[in-house]
């Protein structure tokens, strides 16, 4: 049952509507710098034990989200509180997340692995 949710709530993603306002286009990088922000800093707390390298992939990857994202989009659409647009840019960002995150964190701990 969750995939369909996933699935549905993708088709009904507005692109074209993201597309068509610029604002709401840079309002993805924002939100993506959010996202590392709020969920990525406190990956610094463990900047003693895991090094400067060990704590940005750990913040890298606690930086990703799409699953909470949608589902919390599709309740905003639901209850009238978030635009499509806005909802549209907010999933961007968490795919963009999920997109590129892992992957800064695994060139990190690669290189790391590779200077020691």
């Amino acid at each position: 049952m969750v995939p369909v949710f996933f699935i549905s709530s993708g088709l009904r993603l507005d692109l074209t509507g993201l597309l068509a306002h610029p604002s709401a286009l840079a309002r993805v990088p924002l939100f993506l710098l959010a996202l590392l922000v709020v969920r990525g800093v406190p990956a610094l707390l463990g900047l003693r034990t895991t090094g400067v390298r060990g704590a940005v992939a750990v913040g890298l990857l606690q930086a990703t989200s799409l699953p909470f994202i949608v589902t919390a989009t599709q309740i905003g659409l639901v209850l009238g509180k978030v635009s499509t647009v806005t909802a549209a840019a907010l999933v961007c960002a968490g795919l963009l997340s999920v997109l590129l995150f892992p992957l800064g964190a695994l060139a990190l701990l690669r290189h790391e692995r590779v200077a020691a």
